[in-house]
């Protein structure tokens, strides 16, 4: 089993409440205003957690098709699986998928600070490009949210 060592940790504060970003995070209408092209959610546990960016790819290839919903506190706290992009088809393949935690943190009622922490990263070479991918995606999918407000 590979040893896990490191893990990305990003956060930014959202002008709404929690529950409304909770609904961008946990509806499908919600992800496609800062969250890929389109997607597939089903909020239960095991449910699918899929985002899809490259549209004109093969099914399987377009985002994060097999991620799923591992657990959630409405309003609190969302965790999912994630792969790596299709543009890391060796890693993509793998049997040792990531996890994402993502918390709602209310500050006031119009105010929640987003924390996203990408974990379960293997102490292997091999996913370092995959690691440093995501220390820039996630900063990317944070002002995206931020924006979409």
């Amino acid at each position: 089993m590979a040893e896990h060592r490191r893990s990305i940790i990003k956060s930014e504060l959202i002008p709404l409440s929690s529950g409304a970003v909770w609904d961008k995070w946990t509806t499908s209408e919600g992800l496609k205003t800062f969250f890929g092209a389109d997607n597939k959610v089903e909020l239960v546990p095991g449910g699918a957690f899929e985002i899809y960016f490259l549209m004109d790819n093969p099914p399987g290839e377009r985002g994060s098709e097999g991620c799923r919903i591992l657990s959630y506190l409405p309003q609190r706290m969302l965790s999912f699986s994630w792969n790596a992009p299709p543009l890391f088809p060796d890693i993509r393949g793998g049997v040792n998928p990531t996890w994402v935690v993502v918390l709602f943190n209310t500050l006031t009622d119009e105010s929640t600070e987003v924390e996203i922490h990408h974990l379960g990263w293997p102490n292997d070479p091999s996913w370092d490009a995959v690691f440093d991918y995501f220390n820039a995606a996630w900063e990317r999918v944070l002002q995206s949210l931020l924006e979409s407000c």
